[in-house]
């Protein structure tokens, strides 16, 4: 069995998440993670909140409180919501902890060794009327390259690149929208990626793995010409440049960025994890301690993909030290709500907690899963929630599970029945089923969710099919063993049936091996009988509506409280 690390994106300490940064990292790792620890792997999933940088001290201070206590709850707010959506971190960590501090501060210091840090006089944007330097995401203007309205100073969303805030048009501070703006000098620490860039192109021309998305971002980046990157800023809050053992005269008052030291973070919270269940950690990262069998796969969204295909592999690399990088990164596109984007101030939008008010968690995982933005940009709209969950969970799903465990309730007395044999129907359906579970397999493999959940939909549709033709109802009026078999083979549909959906609807899972007295959720092996595992004489009992349709109603009161097609 192999040992496989899963990192998702770090979700930002600034409130809740909503279902578009859920869709394109957090739940696909978990899908994932679910997956391979059913097949018996050994699986370390690693996440935190991020929590450093010039948004949570202005969230903080817009909500009234210090920024450790800010965080403090925030980081409980998000544990929470993570747990509740039945996502299975192994350890769900936080960057402003000691340990991230001292790896940051110790990667820092092999960069200087290694002669890859360098001290600069910065022209940084100041903003007279926020008396504050403003760090590159807090300038904003019209793109250089592109035109776009609205770029941050650290990237343009519409095109890609990567910016300083000085090369922005007509620039703004985001905070306060003032254009009293001056360029001022500033002392910064740079990583110098331009003398590594080689290493770099040859490590991603090594990831012969990774999908067109991750890897064209990245060769983007490569083809437009690395620059050296600022890696400190004027802030209180943050991992502090000045330590003992990398003195920096004129540096005790700036801290590092937060694009430095989050994806550190990954390191330091699987440290945390270590220390918190006696557990070792460096045979997970180090490659001279024992980390040279692990499988590492990042999952994140595509505006992430430039920082953990270049920065961060440039803080590993120009480190000179045998840490273990990612072997694949899964890189997701944008889940949109409707024809734009999620707001909170304009009410457009389902956040992770808010979601959770209006239905259980596995019909938002079926969803995102099911139909997100995996190969495009994909939008989330009530019409299509409804419709999919009505078809695929209900209608197909929940009341196969439904329709036959209290048929076996009601003619059977609630057990799996005994007599009679597999005929040409069964033979036939355990050849359509092995070949839907072979599918699934494949895909789940791949990382093809949307391919995966096709697969196990299908089988269902099997179940379904098979039930049409078998009709233990009908047969039971003049052959009992012929019904018998029928509703055997579909008791043990059921639990196959638990089994394939476990990694996407965690909860309902178990619900459904429990209507036919199953708690087996291993994903199936190639090899063994799908269709004769539950003992005869068993228990069955349904556990009531596996899934409610969404109502007409219920999509118009939505729409009206968190916006639609309007």
């Amino acid at each position: 069995m192999a040992r496989i690390l899963i990192t998702s994106a770090l979700p930002y300490i600034n409130g809740i998440k909503h279902l578009g940064n859920l869709a394109g990292s957090m739940l696909p790792a978990d899908v994932w993670a679910r997956f391979k620890r059913a097949q018996g792997h050994e699986v370390l999933y690693i996440c935190a909140t991020d929590e450093h940088g010039t948004p949570a001290e202005l969230a903080a201070a817009a909500a009234g409180q210090d920024v450790r206590t800010y965080c403090d709850e925030q980081h409980e707010i998000q544990k929470a919501a993570g747990q509740a959506f039945g996502l299975s971190y192994d350890w769900f960590g936080r960057s402003s902890n000691p340990q991230n501090h001292r790896l940051t501060q110790h990667f820092a210091e092999a960069l200087e060794k290694n002669g890859l840090i360098e001290e600069r006089v910065d022209r940084m944007i100041y903003s007279i009327d926020d008396a504050r330097f403003l760090p590159d995401r807090y300038v904003e203007g019209t793109c250089p390259h592109c035109g776009h309205v609205g770029a941050r100073g650290d990237q343009c969303d519409n095109c890609g690149r990567l910016l300083d805030p000085t090369d922005l048009i007509d620039p703004y501070s985001s905070v306060s929208g003032s254009r009293n703006l001056e360029v001022r000098d500033t002392r910064h620490l740079y990583l110098l990626q331009t003398k590594i860039e080689p290493q770099i192109r040859a490590w991603v021309d090594g990831k012969t793995g990774w999908q067109t998305l991750a890897k064209s971002i990245a060769y983007k980046h490569l083809d437009e010409g690395l620059i050296d990157r600022g890696i400190t800023r004027d802030l209180a809050w943050g991992v502090p440049v000045t330590k003992d053992g990398f003195p920096r005269p004129g540096m005790e008052d700036k801290v590092f960025y937060v694009w430095f030291d989050a994806p550190i973070e990954y390191i330091a919270a699987t440290e945390e994890w270590a220390e918190a269940t006696g557990r070792t950690w460096r045979d997970w990262w180090r490659l001279d301690e024992g980390a040279e069998d692990v499988r590492y796969v990042q999952f994140m969204g595509k505006d992430n993909v430039a920082f953990h295909t270049v920065s961060f592999p440039a803080t590993i690399i120009g480190s000179g030290e045998p840490w273990k990088t990612v072997d694949q990164l899964k890189a997701f596109n944008w889940l949109n709500w409707y024809g734009g984007k999620f707001s909170t101030s304009q009410k457009r939008g389902v956040f992770m907690d808010q979601a959770l008010e209006l239905l259980p968690a596995d019909y938002w995982r079926w969803r995102l899963t099911a139909y997100g933005p995996e190969h495009a940009d994909s939008a989330f709209t009530w019409e299509d929630f409804q419709a999919s969950t009505n078809k695929d969970l209900a209608d197909v799903l929940g009341n196969f599970v439904n329709r036959i465990v209290k048929f076996a309730e009601s003619k059977f007395d609630g057990v799996v029945p005994e007599g009679g044999e597999a005929g040409p129907v069964e033979i036939k359906l355990e050849a359509d089923i092995r070949a839907a579970v072979a599918e699934a397999t494949e895909q789940f493999e791949a990382m093809e969710f949307r391919k995966a959940a096709v697969a196990v939909r299908a089988a269902w549709v099997l179940g379904n099919e098979y039930l049409q033709v078998a009709a233990p109802w009908t047969a039971l009026k003049t052959d009992r063993d012929r019904a018998a078999v029928g509703v055997r083979t579909g008791l043990n549909l059921v639990a196959l049936f638990a089994r394939l959906a476990a990694p996407i609807l965690p909860f309902s899972a178990e619900k459904i091996a429990a209507s036919v007295g199953s708690t087996d959720l291993s994903w199936p092996a190639a090899d063994e009988d799908l269709l004769n595992r539950l003992p005869v004489g068993g228990k069955v009992e349904a556990q009531g509506v596996l899934f409610a349709k969404i109502e007409d109603a219920q999509v118009a009161e939505w729409s009206e409280r968190f916006g639609g097609a309007e």
